[in-house]
């Protein structure tokens, strides 16, 4: 079985911070595949702009270099990298100076009307001046769209005063909040297992479905990002975004039909649906951890505070968040009395994102003792790595001798299944906005629904001024996390290879 792959319209996409990591680790390679793959035609182009002084040939050379790896595990895509480089250029801009700005919009124009993409890669402190030259230089008009990456803000106030300033420059249609998670071909197979088969959906409720987990562990630490992330830590890094988006996914109602706005109503109602967390119940819904030094990915690494000095020297103490685990609820009719367990951290045991639906046990088993425990049934959507599902059953272990019980997955990975290479997120997520497809990006209610649950959990944070709980690096996290969803009689879903 092969993909379609369907060609987009022509376009320009200029990725302000295009010297940066997330340009060239995600973008630029996920762009490349695209372009290898005949989805981007051959007279659009791709420009990066940052405060570097660059020529173009200087920016190709840095990318080429940034594809190597690609390239080394694909190699048929070798002879597509030397024409995809051609279409690349580059610009060295100050998002807070004038200068070099108009010929910047100059060299734009110069191409006439066509779709212009503007990829906001660069801190949040910037995207204020950046949409600013952008009005300024006539640059948001026409099919101009722009992406933002999170975060978008560190509160309720402060998304609001991007929400703004963004929304001044460019409308509601125009603006493109992504996250990479809902890009991913698990999250949207959540859509097609759950509203495409008669299976699942009248299962998919209170009656059946016992509780949820949702799990997005890393094996990384700081890597590049300490700056960034000391400020703010892992509720707002990861589950504002991310795991709310996730959380949504799962507890949405069906949409009237696979529009954007359509199904962004469906995901709002379930942010506003989620039961408060506040400083009377923050100590028992939320565990905050920490890593300390220990083993990861092969090797000893140190802690988070050592990883820290090492950047800022002298600095011996913080109390930023590098794990979360957290029990939400959403308090409708579908859902009443389900919770949903969320966990997501740094230094953890294994790279992995997943989603796992526990559905209740049988409530009578016929069974003799000697067959075996019953276990309950679960539906395991694995994002990363190796996308795929699993549904683990009860079954009869073969052979002779009585009857024993086993529970066993039918499993399905999509590289095995379809046999192609499945489009990075960023893939999916930029064709979709040079065709101005919204449905897999956040609106701004979403954002600010989104935070306002967040907010009275970091103000709870702050006036409990409790320490993160300790973890050793290459562990699930602080044994509170483990006794925050044992004390409902319930463990956290951890497979074995």
């Amino acid at each position: 079985m092969t993909a379609k792959t369907v060609p987009v319209a022509t376009f320009d996409l200029v990725i302000f911070g295009g010297t940066g990591d997330l340009a060239l680790r995600k973008l630029l390679p996920g762009l490349f595949r695209r372009y290898a793959d005949g989805q981007i035609p051959e007279d659009s182009r791709i420009i990066g702009v940052a405060r570097d002084s660059l020529s173009d040939d200087d920016y190709r050379a840095r990318v080429s270099q940034a594809l190597a790896p690609v390239v080394e595990s694909e190699p048929g895509l070798q002879p597509r990298l030397a024409p995809f480089l051609l279409r690349l250029g580059y610009h060295a801009l100050d998002a807070t100076r004038d200068e070099g700005w108009q010929a910047f919009a100059d060299e734009l124009q110069a191409q006439g009307e066509r779709i212009r993409v503007f990829y906001l890669s660069t801190s949040p402190g910037l995207f204020v001046d950046l949409c600013t030259r952008l009005k300024a230089h006539g640059l948001n008009g026409g099919q101009s769209r722009v992406v933002i990456e999170k975060p978008i803000g560190k509160d309720s106030g402060s998304a609001a005063r991007i929400n703004d300033a963004v929304g001044s420059v460019f409308s509601e249609g125009q603006t493109f909040r992504i996250d990479h998670y809902l890009g991913k071909e698990t999250v949207q197979n959540l859509m097609a297992l759950r509203f495409a088969n008669i299976l699942f959906e009248p299962l998919w409720n209170s009656n059946y479905i016992d509780h949820v987990q949702i799990t997005v562990a890393e094996t990384v630490g700081l890597e590049k990002r300490a700056g960034y992330y000391d400020t703010s830590g892992a509720l707002r890094d990861m589950v504002q975004n991310h795991l709310l988006q996730l959380l949504c996914m799962v507890a949405m109602e069906s949409p009237a039909a696979m529009e954007a706005d359509a199904v962004r109503d469906e995901k709002l109602k379930v942010l506003r649906s989620l039961r408060p967390i506040d400083a009377g119940d923050a100590s028992q819904l939320t565990v905050r951890g920490q890593y300390r030094a220990g083993a990861s990915n092969g090797g000893a690494v140190p802690g988070y505070l050592d990883e820290l000095s090492r950047l800022e020297p002298g600095r011996t103490e913080s109390r930023t968040e590098t794990f979360v685990a957290l029990k939400a609820e959403v308090d409708n009719w579908r859902w009443a009395g389900v919770p949903f367990y969320l966990r997501t951290g740094k230094r953890l045991a294994e790279r992995v994102s997943e989603i796992v639906i526990a559905f209740r046990p049988v409530p009578h088993s016929i069974f003799e003792h000697g067959a075996g425990p019953v276990v309950a049934n679960k539906l395991v959507l694995r994002l990363q790595p190796d996308e795929g599902v699993k549904l683990w059953l009860m079954i009869k272990d073969p052979g002779p001798g009585g009857l024993r019980l086993q529970h066993v997955p039918l499993d399905m990975s999509f590289a095995e299944a379809f046999g192609v290479h499945q489009p990075e997120a960023y893939e999916r997520l930029l064709m979709d906005v040079v065709r101005g497809n919204p449905t897999l990006f956040m609106r701004r209610d979403e954002v600010e629904a989104a935070w306002k649950w967040i907010d009275p959990i970091l103000a709870a944070w702050e006036t409990l001024r409790e320490s993160p709980k300790p973890y050793t690096a290459g562990s699930w996290g602080p044994g509170a996390a483990v006794a925050l969803i044992e004390r409902d009689g319930r463990t956290w879903h951890e497979e074995a290879g």
